[in-house]
């Protein structure tokens, strides 16, 4: 079995403050972004949706991973002590528990647009709870009751605690309690986003060969290009961020001292860090009727914006197509392809 390195195969890794700050700052606005999510969720009833449901556990479980990875980093942990090994067990938990949400989130998009069972896709959400809180709670708690959490010399981490330098069967806890399931999320990811970005070009192709006979109807192409690039970023905002922990992971293996390159030990405390500030970036920021919401409120600085008519979100030219003129009249209007409910456009009833 490949062991890790011994401290004098290669020097302990120095955190230094230029490195503290720079990750303690991606803590923070993964904080702020996992908050924002989890706010317009509680405020705005309107704008949910299953996919933003599970947007708000994934949120949940990344505000918990920052909270856990910004005290580590702070610390700066040097030896196993009580609280080392508390952040250490929750970072465990949080960080495995945002990997399993992460696919939850791209099943539930395959199965609800691709296989065009959303029932079916509903119905999983028990399974969903079960495997992405229990699962990840199971191992920290066998982990912790092995005394395998611990100190790690920051060789695998940036300055917060994980699997214990110390345990002999380290290498065999690394992969259980995160490494095996975030290489298998790097393989998961891309094939499910891109049968549903295949499935997404089809449906645009079949709808090519109508618009001839549909000129005079409203259509909504721009929205599906929203949605269809938003589709692919999931994945690859998810393999950029975290690629460097797996990197740094088997730079520890092969005991290269490039694992302590400054550069490298950012990336890996920004990338396992920013995650809840990405996704709020992507699907708050990024989305026009959130952001439309947040401006209003940003704007009036009153409680009654809170409650505001859902009519404001049909304000946004680039969302909605407008009506057809006179009473009871039906125009196409497509749903917030953000929320990935739909891809199309649906009739809505002009009174």
């Amino acid at each position: 079995m490949v062991l890790l390195p011994s401290t004098t195969a290669v020097p302990l890794p120095e955190i230094y403050l230029s490195e503290q700050v720079t990750v303690l700052l991606s803590c923070a606005l993964s904080v702020a972004g996992c908050m924002l999510i989890i706010c317009t969720h509680a405020l705005w009833p309107e704008l949910r949706s299953r996919p933003r449901e599970l947007l708000l556990y994934l949120s949940v479980a990344d505000l918990l991973s920052a909270v856990a990875y910004s005290y580590g980093v702070l610390q700066n942990f040097k030896s196993t002590t009580w609280d080392c090994v508390v952040q250490g067990a929750l970072s465990t938990f949080a960080n495995t528990s945002s990997f399993f949400w992460t696919v939850a989130v791209a099943l539930y998009l395959y199965i609800t647009i691709v296989q065009a069972k959303p029932s079916l896709a509903d119905s999983l959400l028990c399974t969903f709870h079960a495997v992405s809180w229990g699962l990840p709670l199971l191992i920290t708690v066998v982990a912790v009751s092995l005394n395998k959490i611990g100190y790690d010399a920051s060789y695998v981490s940036v300055g917060w605690c994980w699997i214990s330098i110390e345990a002999k069967d380290r290498i065999l806890w690394m992969l259980l309690a995160g490494k095996v399931w975030e290489i298998l999320a790097y393989i998961i990811l891309p094939i499910l986003y891109i049968l549903i970005k295949k499935h997404i070009n089809r449906a645009h192709d079949a709808l090519s060969e109508y618009r001839p006979i549909l000129a005079s109807a409203p259509a909504c192409p721009p929205r599906t290009a929203i949605a269809d690039k938003k589709l692919i970023f999931i994945p690859l905002i998810f393999i950029v961020l975290r690629i460097w922990s797996t990197v740094r992971f088997i730079l520890t293996l092969c005991n290269s001292p490039a694992v302590n390159f400054s550069l490298l030990v950012v990336l890996h405390g920004v990338g396992n860090t920013f995650q809840g500030g990405a996704n709020c970036i992507m699907f708050v920021l990024c989305t026009a009727v959130v952001r439309q919401r947040l401006f209003s409120c940003a704007c009036c600085r009153r409680l009654p914006c809170i409650r505001q008519d859902l009519n404001l979100l049909k304000c946004i030219s680039s969302d909605v197509v407008e009506p057809q003129s006179g009473p009871g009249s039906q125009s196409a209007a497509c749903l917030d392809p953000d929320s990935a409910d739909t891809l199309a456009c649906v009739p809505v009833k002009r009174n």
